[in-house]
Parts: structure tokens; sequence; C-alpha cells
């Protein structure tokens, strides 16, 4: 494989290290969830669908207290460049607990005891940062369910590509640079809600990279928070990505 990052500091899509890929975010795609969104974030393509809160099955299951939160990130036969099980794999198992646990945090689960809320996140196309944009989606579409939320998530990625940090990995940075490093955070409320880390990095790149993905979160805050409102209070103004 050959450099990554040519002499000019452009990446293989043309970007800089500091740029996200183009991003959109719609809200209510699917007429039959309760909530949904979808988000193209460079080549990704992915819905999220919400249905609940509803009575939860079976009974045993059900938190007297407070709802229980599932989730499920699912990737399409057709989303990779060679066709996919579509029988969910240890990767997805594993992602959709990260997932749930990255956006229980922002729910009040507590207003709706003996409950169930499902969030179901396919993914139609897969080019890097799945995982992180999926978040993304789901918490747009938990919020256009009008699921009680302290905050939005918002996810981002940062990482190392010959031996420089980049901005949101694209899928042949992801497999083939020294370092992932998917965020999500609750950012009015200042909390992180995912960290992994795959690769090492010095204090210095670590701090880097954190800030870089937290930077790229704020940028895709803004688009999660304009196509709320651009469902619910009409058109809203386009945002530039920079």
């Amino acid at each position: 494989m050959g450099r990554l990052i040519d002499e000019n500091g452009l990446r293989v899509d043309g970007r800089r290290v500091n740029e996200l890929r183009p991003i959109k975010i719609e809200v209510g795609v699917l007429k039959n969830a309760d909530g949904s969104a979808s988000i193209e974030l460079g080549k990704n393509k992915i819905v999220a669908a919400v249905y609940g809160p509803k009575e939860v099955h079976p009974k045993h299951m059900a938190r007297p207290d407070r709802s229980i939160l599932r989730c499920r990130y699912h990737m399409s036969p057709f989303s990779t460049e060679t066709r996919k099980s579509p029988a969910p794999s240890r990767r997805e198992i594993e992602i959709s607990k990260v997932i749930r646990e990255a956006l229980e945090p922002a729910l009040i689960l507590e207003d709706y005891p003996r409950t169930a809320i499902d969030v179901y996140i396919e993914v139609l196309q897969a080019d890097g940062g799945s995982r992180v944009a999926g978040i993304t989606a789901a918490a747009t579409a938990l919020a256009d369910a009008g699921i009680n939320m302290r905050d939005l998530v918002t996810g981002c990625a940062a990482g190392k590509v010959d031996g420089q940090i980049v901005l949101d990995l694209n899928d042949i940075e992801d497999k083939e640079g020294e370092v992932d490093m998917p965020i999500a955070v609750m950012l009015n409320l200042n909390q992180v809600t995912l960290f992994q880390l795959e690769g090492i990095l010095t204090p210095e790149e670590f701090k880097r990279a954190f800030e870089m993905a937290l930077e790229g979160c704020k940028k895709i805050y803004q688009i999660q928070r304009e196509a709320l409102i651009k469902k619910y209070f009409g058109s809203a103004e386009p945002i530039q990505v920079e």
C-alpha cells in the first residue's frame, strides 16, 4: 500500500488532515418507526429507527424503575465490497453493546418504567467510522421519537495515518492507518459517553487526536441540531462543514 497522505498534505480522498467528510443528516425518514434518522458521512449510508417506549417481552426483563434500552447495529449484506453474511457477527454484537452504552447516559429512562426502547441501526453502505455515525443517527432518531433526553449524543473519530493525526478516518485509512480513536460526547453536558482507542499514541498525539475528534463532534452536532429543527420547525439555514 502506498502513502495515504501525499507531499501536499492531502489524503486519499483529497481532504486535509483536520477535515470531515461531507455529511448529511435527515430526520423522520421512516414512516412506520416512532423516530428515525439517516446519516451520510462520506460513502457511509446509515439508517436508524426507534420503537418505543413499549411493553417488554419477555416480561421478566422489565425493570420496575426504568425503561431498558436495546440496540442492534447491523451491516447489510451489500454494505461492504464483498458480500457479508446477514447473520450478526461478533463485531456487530460488540458494537451494538458499545452503542447502547454510549446512548444510555443521555436518556432519562426512569421516565418510562416497565418498558423497552428498541434502536435499530442498519448500515446500508460502509466506509469507515460507521459506529460513530450510527451513534449520531441513533441519538437523532431517539430525539425524533420524543424520548426524554439530557442531551444529544454525537460521535466522531480521529486517528493516525502515515504518522499524522487525522480527523474522521475513511475505510482505507481505518484499515491501513496506525490508530483509530472513536469517541461520542454529550457536548452540552461536557461528558464523554464513548471512548475507544486501537493503536498507540504518545501523550501529545493523544491530546491532539482527542481535541480534533471533539472539534469534529461540534461540527456534526450543529448538523444534527439543524436536521431536527428542520423537521419540526421548517427549513433551517444550511450549514457548511469546513
